[in-house]
């Protein structure tokens, strides 16, 4: 949020300059993030008074304008805009002036007149995106005074990152208590004039309440246990806002647009109070907080229509919906230029009735952020006399009595929260005197009361972030200063963590990938549920409930929609050589009633692009694309760290049993022991054209505990001689090599030590349908010397085994 330096001042006396504020307030949790002056540079511009304004001899558009300046003659400025009139002060750009952009003002001729200068508008100052005319002035403004003096404009304004669990910290009042509470000054409040409540404040439904006044009903009141309304009648919202609210209100980011909308959004920001304001000849009938009907319609203030679910709560009138409470305002009851009556709301909504509501249709308004992480439940009445104020001072108006609906059993209450002296110290590293804490959290207006070990403290309404013992343990160290405590070295019992050595080292696993040349990614844990529906259109992925975006409301699956996500992302951006690997949870939901969600550690990768890098030794036609059997290649290297690469195989799935979005001719199973531990393949050719990927994406997943590392053991080696022999068969096309691979391995039994395939052939000689495979086979014994008549023996053993399991021939 956007602090203007005076701003603050009017609500705690500030002892340091700017920079310095905001690295107390860094320090304190509220990070500084930018640090400007409250207008873009420019000098040679004054307060210039019109002493006349006559209509160009030569353009009907344009005015001739005498302009005094403060001291010597007046000068002529020929001048196009519509509002520029006799008696009007304004911003007048002198000769030699240079303006935002590195414009330089010179004297001119236009249409045949001298115009010696500019009458600036508040866009060619940079002081607004839009503006209708020249920058209009109060009429006390001093001729001649440098505009930049005159409004301050040199003031700095500090751009403060407010974390979301300190929602009363999202306001001037909430930054200067901090200010407060590190500086030792006391909290002070701008005075503002009295406002006359012919009844006072009204509650309930008296009879004194019904003297002009909207009745309310509070149909939720554990949702919205207060809600106060004013009713302010003949006020001219035509007017022009007062020059300094609306300056505040654009350097603290926020555009002018009338005096009804610019007060409540004043309001706002000083005290951390949403407000808004209806057009009282709009209402019909009394005002029904509830909530809402299923599939209820209403039109917002931005002209979209939405249907609210039943959990959202409204704000109505006799004739139905006009705004949701908390987010925006219905576009049937808003207030325009031509309002003169309006009715005033400042209620409080628990942050449950809020959270969520306002995502679901891509809103995040300034009132949801705020009601979303709590607002201040007793500040309503002094939110609306400030209102009142304010309106009064810049469009006059007559105000009616508050009228303040309230359940006081609904409201929030702050339980006392116990500290311990001893874990205070614990924790802090550091024993601070009793006083200190005290004062310490006085000066955060909480209510503190010693104890036997330490104190029992309340913190005040507008903190909705303290519960425990840890919180006021943060917010001691925050304000006393986390620079002020000394460095110790801890005193603890050193625990070291169980490490079998059957698991494998995560650092070993990731290096082996990027050794690869895989680089490691970091997504979040939820995911769009559009992309994986479309990846995994069985799979039911557990729903957020308050997701932070609507493409990230999902736990994943799979690791891979966030591979092939940042993969996109990576060829949008002319990468033509991707290689991409993450570790991380994957969530998956089990069947039956329960449901329950299992948590599963994953490894998962994405190749996509030129099988090697660019390079001067490979031809740019030979590089090739990546395909399943390089990246098979890859993980088996993973695989190999095992220790008991035999272990793993792969497995085409049966028609129908694959995963749908692996290409179906084109993807395996990854098995240990005969148990799925993941899946490799190639997206699905639907896939890759819905996702627009120009290259096709080759993926793997593994669960992590399949990486169980086989315990090294001693095995001697042989003193004796291999022996090798070359096998080539002939065998059906669909039966793999780890099968060939199999049936010798059980054959030969422990004399084969290695099994080798060099050549794959299909061609004449063979039959249709058919492949030959030649292999080497290495055999080893322990103990003596294979003979030929050993081997012999060996070899016939394996062609039977094969020739009866696999209908393999001896190809000559």
């Amino acid at each position: 949020m956007k602090v203007p330096y005076s701003w603050l001042a009017d609500w705690v006396e500030l002892s340091w300059d700017a920079r310095e504020l905001g690295s107390r307030l860094t320090m304190a949790g509220f990070e500084l993030e930018a640090l400007e002056a409250a207008a873009p540079p420019f000098a040679g511009v004054v307060v210039g008074e019109i002493l006349s304004a006559e209509r160009h001899p030569q353009a009907d558009k344009l005015q001739v304008c005498r302009v005094a300046v403060g001291g010597g003659e007046p000068v002529q400025i020929v001048c196009g805009a519509a509002n520029a009139r006799a008696g009007l002060k304004s911003a007048l750009a002198i000769v030699g002036a240079r303006l935002p952009g590195d414009l330089e003002i010179g004297a001119a001729r236009l249409r045949g007149v001298e115009s010696c200068g500019m009458l600036a508008s508040a866009k060619e100052l940079g002081l607004a995106d839009a503006s209708a005319g020249i920058l209009e002035l109060p009429a006390d403004a001093p001729v001649g005074r440098s505009l930049r003096d005159y409004l301050q404009l040199d003031e700095p304004v500090l751009e403060i990152a407010v974390t979301p669990n300190r929602g009363d910290a999202m306001s001037i009042i909430g930054i200067a208590r901090e200010v407060a509470a590190l500086s030792g000054k006391p909290l002070k409040a701008p005075r503002f004039d009295g406002v006359p409540d012919p009844a006072g404040t009204l509650a309930g439904n008296s009879s004194d309440a019904l003297r002009d006044i909207v009745t309310v009903h509070l149909d939720v009141p554990g949702a919205c246990p207060v809600f106060a309304g004013r009713i302010i009648r003949a006020l001219n919202n035509r007017a022009v806002t007062p020059l300094w609210l609306s300056e505040r209100l654009r350097r603290a980011g926020v555009r002018s647009i009338s005096p009804v909308v610019d007060v409540t959004n004043y309001v706002m920001l000083e005290l951390g109070q949403p407000m808004h304001a209806y057009d009282l000849g709009k209402l019909r009938g009394a005002i029904r907080v509830r909530l809402a009907r299923e599939g209820e319609a209403i039109k917002l203030l931005d002209g979209k229509s939405i249907q609210a679910q039943a959990d959202v709560l409204l704000i109505t009138d006799a004739d139905g919906p006009i705004g949701l409470a908390g987010i925006m305002g219905g576009e049937r009851t808003a207030v325009s230029a031509a309002t003169t009556d309006v009715f005033f709301e400042a209620a409080w909504f628990a942050p449950q009735a809020v959270i969520g509501r306002a995502r679901r249709w891509g809103y995040v308004t300034d009132a949801s952020q705020r009601f979303e992480r709590g607002v201040d439940p007793t500040q309503q009445r002094r939110a609306m006399l400030r209102a009142t104020s304010l309106l009064r001072a810049s469009a006059g108006g007559a105000a009616g009595p508050i009228h303040l609906k309230q359940s006081s059993e609904h409201l929030p209450r702050r339980l006392p929260v116990p500290l311990r002296r001893q874990r205070l110290t614990r924790l802090l590293g550091i024993s601070l005197a009793d006083d200190r804490v005290e004062s310490t959290l006085s000066a955060l207006q909480m209510a503190v009361s010693g104890s036997g070990k330490g104190w029992e403290v309340t913190p005040p309404a507008h903190r909705f972030d303290i519960a425990i013992e840890a919180d006021l343990i943060e917010e001691v160290a925050r304000i006393v200063g986390f620079e002020s405590i000394p460095e110790s070295d801890a005193v603890a019992p050193q625990q070291f963590p169980a490490m079998p050595e059957e698991r494998a080292p995560e650092q070993v696993v990731l290096e082996t990938l990027a050794s690869c040349g895989y680089h490691e990614q970091i997504t979040f844990a939820f995911v769009d549920p559009v992309l994986q529906s479309r990846l995994f259109p069985d799979g039911h992925g557990l729903m957020l409930s308050n997701p932070i975006a609507s493409d990230l409301s999902v736990m994943r699956l799979s690791l891979w929609p966030g591979l092939l996500t940042v993969a996109r992302e990576n060829q949008r951006r002319q990468q033509d050589r991707i290689r991409l690997f993450e570790h991380g949870a994957r969530f998956v939901t089990g069947a039956g009633a329960e449901g329950a969600t299992r948590e599963i550690n994953s490894i998962a990768a994405v190749a996509l692009g030129a099988r090697l890098p660019e390079q001067w030794a490979v031809p740019v036609d030979a590089r090739g694309a990546v395909d399943f059997f390089d990246v098979k290649a890859d993980l088996e290297r993973l695989l190999e760290g095992t220790g008991a690469r035999q272990s793993f195989t792969f497995q085409a799935p049966a028609d129908g049993s694959g995963l749908s979005c692996l290409h179906p001719g084109r993807a395996a199973r990854v098995l240990r022991g005969g148990q799925e531990v993941g899946w490799i393949g190639e997206l699905h050719p639907s896939l890759v054209k819905a996702l627009d990927f120009t290259y096709v994406p080759v993926l793997f997943e593994l669960e992590m505990q399949a990486l169980t590392v086989k315990k090294p053991q001693y095995r001697e080696i042989s003193r004796f001689p291999q022996v090798r022999r070359d096998l080539a068969v002939v065998v059906d096309e669909a039966i793999p090599l780890s099968a060939l691979a199999e049936r010798v391995t059980l054959s030969a039994s422990s004399l084969l030590q290695h099994f080798r395939v060099f050549d794959v052939y299909r061609g004449p000689g063979v039959e249709s349908g058919r492949k030959s495979v030649a292999f080497g086979l290495i055999f080893q014994d322990i103990s003596r010397t294979l003979t030929d008549d050993d081997m012999e023996r060996l070899m016939a053993t394996i062609v039977a085994d094969l020739r009866v399991a696999l209908n393999a021939r001896i190809r000559e």
